[in-house]
């Protein structure tokens, strides 16, 4: 199975990148410089800008999913177009618990804060989602990222749990989470989120429809 990475030299696409190696999956790291990305056995590098839809096309050609963990102000949108007109076949969608689909089950106090921190780039991150739950994508929402260890439940908006206070997530337990989905293809369509295994033990029936990685350290 090949995976294509956008974000690839991201704090958290780079762990993507490793976390599918580590998997045996095949994958090609997408990039605006290629000189960023080490060479590793598996891995293709391949030059891309999400503001040059051809050059995503081009990139991802022969990848069976693409995960994204694009970030930044204004390129999300655009970075969403840009794959799902592509015609990859399934999309996993990083993106922000608390705002879109997932903006209920995070509770009012993460809303306010969310829309106060992230007042200039929620549009496009809303918009982004949009898109790519449109196309049968999967959008998955994560708190604030941390480096601890890589444990993880991944649960559909219905099981999430409510926290007053924002939860949150290790960069390589999402890694994690965005490569499981990838390959399960649990929740195509939906906006799912991935907590700690702390955040989510007080989830009503986390066993069901629930993803879980096993417990490892960066």
């Amino acid at each position: 199975m090949r995976i294509a990475v956008l974000g690839a030299t991201g704090a958290v696409g780079s762990l993507v990148v490793q976390e599918a190696l580590r998997q045996g999956l095949l994958v090609t790291a997408l990039a605006r410089d290629p000189r960023q990305v080490p060479a590793r056995p598996n891995l293709t590098v391949a030059e891309a800008d999400v503001f040059d839809a051809a050059s995503i096309a081009r990139a991802i050609n022969g990848s069976e999913v693409l995960i994204s963990t694009l970030g930044g102000k204004n390129v999300l949108k655009v970075g969403a177009e840009a794959v799902v007109s592509s015609g990859i076949d399934r999309i996993v969608w990083l993106g922000a618990h608390g705002t879109g689909e997932s903006a209920q089950s995070a509770g009012w106090f993460t809303r306010s804060l969310l829309s106060l921190l992230m007042r200039s780039e929620l549009a496009d991150k809303e918009a982004a989602d949009r898109i790519v739950l449109a196309a049968g994508g999967t959008a998955l929402h994560v708190g604030p990222m941390n480096s601890g260890p890589a444990e993880q439940h991944t649960l559909p908006l219905e099981s999430a749990p409510r926290t007053f206070f924002p939860s949150t997530i290790s960069r390589s337990a999402v890694a994690v989470a965005l490569v499981e989905e990838a390959v399960q293809a649990r929740f195509p369509g939906q906006t799912v989120v991935a907590f700690s295994q702390k955040g989510a033990a007080s989830a009503p029936a986390a066993g069901r429809g629930a993803l879980r990685a096993p417990d490892r350290s960066e």
